[in-house]
């Protein structure tokens, strides 16, 4: 499996979730396939080995092979090794190295790496290029990503916008990197969840909280504003520093909820300051593919094999 033996060109996207692997091959003559599936959390080892298998059962939609790979994950890594963000999920992937595990599956094809939150708003260049957009990914995780003049900021290579980890609340919850407060502590998916069910008294699922907010419990409305409040902050402070003109908001956590968006961008305004509007919050209209098909674009990057 080598870019050398690729033609025409063809692309994978790998979008690693908390608890799911997306996968997206892309042709240049149209073709498109996606597959996804979930962990069965029993360790490294077992990941590694669904994960080798899930890639050559996909593989076989692609015979001639890939002519480069864009790897998606929340690894705040660097050197070539799984970062501390992944051990909110799977602690034992911390350290891992990626160089290896990626060269035993691709061989000598192109491999390109970047935190989840740098993969969001790649799959979007061409719609923005022409400005200054900041994406947010809520899932698993809070992921983010700075998009200014069609290039990321400050790039793949030159470490990660990691929005999740600014903190918005000093006497917060302990989050997974070992601090107190940061965004993702409050406002991912599974806090988002663990507020509601605190509120309510109850365990609480997705679907629960979906259908919640459907018939506008108070409970589910009161867990979900808070979390898109404290979004709000965090943006309002890249709002004072950066000054995007639009934050689109996606993932599959806030994707599978349409008050979302609507919810960050009423406490946007409520916090900008006389003088400085705030920016325009959209919902992502590839909403929880956002990530797998900025991988996609990763792949398609010109320029050396960063792994």
């Amino acid at each position: 499996m080598t870019g050398r033996t690729a033609w025409p060109g063809s692309w994978l996207g790998i979008d690693f979730g908390g608890t799911k692997v997306a996968l997206r091959a892309e042709t240049d003559g149209g073709e498109v396939s996606e597959h996804t599936f979930r962990w069965r959390g029993r360790g490294l080892e077992s990941d590694l080995s669904q994960l080798a298998t899930e890639l050559a059962r996909f593989r076989r939609r692609i015979p001639q092979g890939y002519t480069g790979i864009g790897v998606a994950m929340p690894a705040n890594g660097g050197g070539g090794r799984a970062g501390h963000d992944l051990a909110r999920t799977a602690p034992e992937w911390t350290g891992l190295d990626l160089r290896r595990t990626f060269r035993s599956h691709f061989g000598d094809t192109p491999v390109r790496w970047a935190d989840d939150g740098y993969a969001g708003p790649l799959g979007k260049r061409g719609r923005w290029a022409a400005t200054k957009l900041l994406y947010v990914g809520v899932g698993t995780g809070v992921g983010g990503g700075l998009l200014a003049g069609g290039t990321l900021w400050p790039g793949p290579d030159r470490g990660s916008f990691e929005l999740g980890h600014v903190v918005t609340d000093v006497d917060g919850p302990i989050c997974s990197c070992g601090r107190r407060g940061c965004l993702q502590a409050t406002a991912s998916g599974p806090a988002t969840l663990a507020r509601a069910a605190g509120m309510r008294g109850v365990p609480v699922g997705y679907d629960d909280l979906r259908q919640g907010l459907v018939a506008d419990e108070e409970w589910a409305v009161q867990a979900v504003d808070r979390t898109c409040h404290r979004l709000a902050v965090a943006i309002s402070g890249v709002r004072e520093l950066l000054h995007p003109g639009t934050v689109v908001v996606g993932g599959g956590f806030a994707a599978g909820l349409p008050v979302f968006a609507g919810l960050v961008a009423h406490h946007l305004a409520a916090l900008a300051r006389p003088g400085v509007p705030a920016p325009v919050v959209r919902a992502s209209v590839l909403g929880p593919l956002s990530t797998l098909h900025g991988a996609v674009a990763l792949a398609r990057l010109p320029g050396p094999d960063p792994l």
